[in-house]
């Protein structure tokens, strides 16, 4: 491909909103251009990398078993009324009438559409497993869309389903598209991380968000130094430890005047955080009130507590609604002398304190001396925290939880029967008998992950692409080409046999300066070049230059072409 007919408008300023660095970087490399909010073109270079990893997506959802159908982005409501949804997902759902005033709405995902075709179509036990996927443009209406591909209302997506007789079988479907997902972003040459997670709006009963690896992640994740255990913050558990003796301290009232946090308390009586206890009082908005305690230097965390209560909705109580229950303002809470009864939930580090301190329900007063199961005893222990670096690991022992920050791009749920129940997807199983089919769901952002990779995978310079989703694997720089026929006979020798070879390149034949050419070239991100100049060229060398760590060799023509070769099958091999 000669760079002089092929489209990539490069900018050589950072547009001013472009927030994340993939999102300058796509925009300034001419991959991608805003339409609307949170909606873009995909420009030829940027396309070029999605259809790359949407190639190594099929390659392993077929090599998994998965069968490839495409789906309506138009999905009717009535679908959504019978799974419940379509009052549940909010605005983010796009929802319009058609001329007959049908309403309809824009997919942003395919559960209740895939199982509708199941419940039509499926109706054996000899038809599963049976496992459908589709790489097809979904669209939601986020509230805030930024970061380019990153968190856009339209995006392409990869989304499977899996449809087994039991929840054995369902849990091996599940098995084989975590594994083929691990394979998918290994040949993407992604630093990553598979982690439990929450199911979130989708549900189910358990789930795994695929993080790569980047400073910029939105997410927080953990990971065991010593084995295979990561979760997303959000998800990762704490470890229970042994219930420790009542310590001989008497409770004792003490005036700790303007002390409302726990820093403020802990330096006032000159104990360290961990010796208080951090007392907080949540409702679900219904009416409902819990008394959450957790030590002073962790950290309250809602969504385990949500779900340990089994509520749908968790907020903190307002300030009248603290002093209902406890007859002080904030930051004076304990859960002794509550005025109205309350479930008190304490995390299980509270197991192992004696002689805490914790609120006294009192203006500027605190409790010192205060032991769990002797003082007051919470109606019961749970992990209810943020697990942070240097936790033990919940999984293995010896092994301690280190912090990454973390990108989403993949995602696999077990679903269970939330969907084939609501909509009554069922089969005969061997004995004629009736049974709800069970389901699995399991999505990849194709954009999202080229936007991650280049997250991950930059310099001051630009882009630097794994070379399996890089646009080209290889460009070829003619210096000068103009003014020296031999080296544009040179270079397009090079590029004839590279692409013989299978190689994707990219000739620069532009009438352009060699610094301005090779600011292009490092901005695109190719994995790999070979710039060709008339001084060299007099020598019998060429210049080979790897983007990723700057390596530049002199070589023959020959040899630079059996490099180049020789990289892009080692780096293609894991496909092959």
């Amino acid at each position: 491909m000669l760079y002089s007919q092929f489209f990539i408008p490069t900018l050589k300023e950072t547009p001013a909103d472009a927030e994340v660095i993939s999102h300058q970087l796509m925009l300034r490399a001419g991959m991608i251009r805003k339409l609307a909010a949170g909606i873009y073109t995909y420009l030829p270079l940027g396309l070029r990398s999605i259809r790359k990893f949407e190639q190594i997506v099929r390659e392993e959802m077929n090599r998994a078993g998965a069968i490839e159908l495409l789906m309506p982005a138009v999905q009717p409501a009535e679908l959504w009324i019978e799974s419940k949804r379509w009052s549940q997902y909010g605005k983010e759902l796009l929802r319009f009438h058609d001329r007959k005033d049908a309403e309809f709405c824009m997919g942003p995902t395919h559960e209740e559409v895939i199982t509708d075709i199941a419940r039509r179509e499926v109706k054996s036990y000899r038809q599963m497993p049976v496992n459908f996927y589709q790489i097809q443009t979904k669209f939601r209406d986020e509230i805030r869309p930024r970061f380019g591909l990153m968190r856009g209302r339209e995006f392409i997506m990869k989304d499977a389903y899996s449809f087994d007789v039991d929840s054995a079988a369902a849990d091996h479907s599940y098995e084989k598209m975590y594994d083929a997902y691990n394979r998918i972003f290994e040949r993407c040459g992604l630093n990553f991380r598979a982690v439990e997670a929450d199911t979130g709006s989708i549900g189910g009963s358990a789930s795994h968000e695929f993080m790569v690896l980047a400073s910029s992640g939105e997410d927080a994740i953990v990971s065991c130094n010593a084995c295979r255990y990561a979760a997303n913050v959000e998800k990762a558990e704490g470890r229970r430890g042994e219930a420790a003796a009542p310590g001989a301290a008497a409770v004792a009232k003490v005036h700790t005047p303007d002390t409302k946090t726990i820093a403020e308390v802990a330096t006032f009586l000159g104990l360290p955080e961990s010796a208080t206890s951090k007392t907080l009082l949540l409702s679900d908005g219904d009416g409902k009130f819990v008394m959450a305690l957790v030590r002073g230097d962790h950290e309250l965390n809602e969504l385990k507590l949500k779900n340990k209560l089994g509520w749908d909705d968790i907020r903190m109580a307002t300030d009248e609604e603290i002093l209902r229950f406890t007859g002080s303002p904030p930051g004076f809470l304990g859960p002794i002398g509550l005025k109205e009864p309350l479930t008190v939930v304490a995390d299980y580090a509270l197991l192992q304190m004696t002689n805490l301190v914790t609120g006294a329900n009192e203006v500027d007063q605190h409790l010192t001396g205060v032991n769990p199961g002797r003082d007051f005893t919470p109606d019961q222990y749970a992990d209810i925290r943020l697990i942070g670096a240097g936790d033990p690991c919940p999984r293995c022992e010896g092994g301690t939880l280190e912090v990454w920050r973390g990108i989403e791009v993949g995602h696999v749920f077990k679903l269970g029967t939330k969907y084939s129940g609501a909509l009554q997807a069922t089969y005969l199983d061997q004995e004629g008998k009736e049974q709800v089919i069970f389901m699995g769901c399991y999505g990849i952002g194709i954009g999202r992950t080229v936007a991650a990779a280049i997250e991950q995978n930059h310099d001051e310079n630009g882009i630097i692409f794994p070379l399996p989703i890089a646009p080209f694997h290889c460009s070829v720089v003619a210096i000068n080409a103009q003014k020296d026929e031999a080296v544009m006979a040179a270079a397009r020798d090079i590029h004839d046999r590279l692409e013989a070879a299978g190689v994707e390149v990219l000739l620069d034949d532009r009438d352009e300066r060699p610094g301005v050419k090779f600011k292009d070239h490092d901005l695109i991100g190719i994995p790999l070049r070979i710039n060709v100049g008339g001084k060299n060229l007099a020598d019998g060398k060429v210049e080979f230059k790897l983007r990723s760590g700057g390596e530049m060799l002199l070589l023959t023509p020959d040899e630079a072409v059996e490099r180049v070769i020789a990289d892009v099958r080692a780096a293609l091999g894991g496909g092959k």
